[in-house]
């Protein structure tokens, strides 16, 4: 049966990548958005991977260009999302993302914050977080962009300790101040905005915002995975299920909604793309990538042996499964690469793939390390090969 199935080989993959995570020059896109939207939602753990991501896939400009979007025309958010994950997405997408995995997110953080509260035993409770809440928000009116530690200063209950775990092993006193703050974001009350230093600092400053309009859950979830089909088709059930975090039977739901269109792997095994997206993809021109740690395109499914030779992994992943910063060539994770602490970009192919990938890749680095200029970055989640190429 399934060999009268469309067929999408694996180069046939690599083109989709290409072209439509617009890394291949011809496909590069004209705004921040553009790109942001190119791969749905950009990972933003690691606040430089959103500057780096953008710049693998834009057209021409500097980190001022993301700046903008993040900061002026708030064209991209940052919202705590998928896999309990901190992505940026565009603000039309935004809406979506919020009530397709964002208010579940905010929900259990309420839910475990107000039981920590009640085992604490100082008689604090949801009136009491309700009015530590509008007080910070009020803070926030009145101060404008603020930072956390200056945001406590001026809510004194927000200086409150607890004890999480009293009389178990794991017991440990903690504020509560990050953790309403937590809240305040997952709820869409405040949002990030220009940190403290450069664009690679996570030191941010909190501003007080709009929730985002209402969207059911259900019609999210089918914008999303409609989304993720378009941008990382060909996918399973299983990748779906891994790049959001839902349930199977969320996943399930939602892609009932969407329909899908079902095709044939080299390997002969099934997998779903978005309705009526079973042509083949032309091949973009050769191209070669530097993509930060965390990147989309390297993280876009639970399965990427179409994109990632399995004996690369050790070098590429830590233990926790976060991928570092990957060179790729023609939609293929060929090696890794690492900036040094003079400012250097540093970078090894774990793969040979001939002399037009290594002059490509070398180009490559060179235009990161002048698009950098100064700035130094280092990925939160470092990895073995990073790690040693930048010693």
């Amino acid at each position: 049966m399934s060999a009268r199935l469309p067929l999408v080989t694996t180069a046939g993959r690599r083109h989709r990548l290409g072209r439509r995570h617009r890394l291949a020059p011809s496909a590069h896109a004209a705004t921040v958005v553009e790109a942001a939207d190119a791969v749905v939602a950009l990972h933003a753990t690691d606040a430089a991977t959103v500057f780096l991501s953008v710049r693998a896939r834009l057209r021409a400009g500097g980190p001022e260009a993301v700046e903008q979007a993040l900061y002026e025309d708030v064209s991209l958010v940052r919202l705590l999302s998928m896999r309990n994950t901190l992505f940026a997405v565009s603000a039309a997408l935004a809406p979506y993302v919020d009530a397709a995995s964002a208010r579940g997110i905010a929900a259990r953080e309420r839910r475990s914050l107000l039981k920590h509260l009640a085992e604490d035993g100082q008689g604090l409770d949801a009136d009491w977080l309700a009015k530590v809440e509008a007080a910070a928000l009020d803070a926030l009116d009145s101060l404008g962009p603020t930072t956390g530690s200056r945001l406590s200063a001026a809510v004194p209950e927000l200086r409150r300790k607890i004890t999480i775990g009293r009389g178990r092993a794991y017991e440990a006193e903690t504020g509560v101040a990050t953790r309403v703050i937590r809240l305040l974001a997952a709820d869409g009350r405040i949002r990030r905005d220009r940190p403290r230093g450069s664009w690679t600092s996570s030191q941010f400053h909190w501003v007080h915002t709009d929730p985002w309009p209402a969207v059911a859950a259900a019609e999210a979830r089918a914008e999303l995975a409609r989304r993720w089909l378009l941008a990382y088709g060909p996918g399973t059930e299983a990748d779906l299920k891994w790049w959001t975090g839902w349930t199977l039977a969320d996943v399930r739901k939602a892609l009932a909604a969407v329909g899908p269109d079902e095709v044939r792997l080299d390997d002969g095994a099934t997998a779903l793309v978005a309705p009526g997206d079973t042509g083949d993809e032309p091949a973009p021109e050769p191209w070669g990538a530097l993509l930060p740690a965390l990147d989309p395109s390297a993280m876009g499914w639970s399965d990427r042996a179409f994109h990632l030779d399995p004996a690369h992994r050790p070098a590429l992943f830590d233990r926790a499964g976060n991928i570092g910063p990957t060179v790729w060539w023609n939609g293929e994770i060929v090696g890794g690469w690492a900036q040094r602490a003079d400012g250097e970009i540093v970078w090894r192919m774990l793969a040979d793939r001939g002399r037009d990938a290594g002059e490509a890749v070398a180009a490559e680095s060179g235009r990161l390390g002048r698009w950098l200029g100064p700035a130094r970055v280092t990925p939160r989640f470092r990895t073995p090969l990073e790690r040693e190429l930048s010693a």
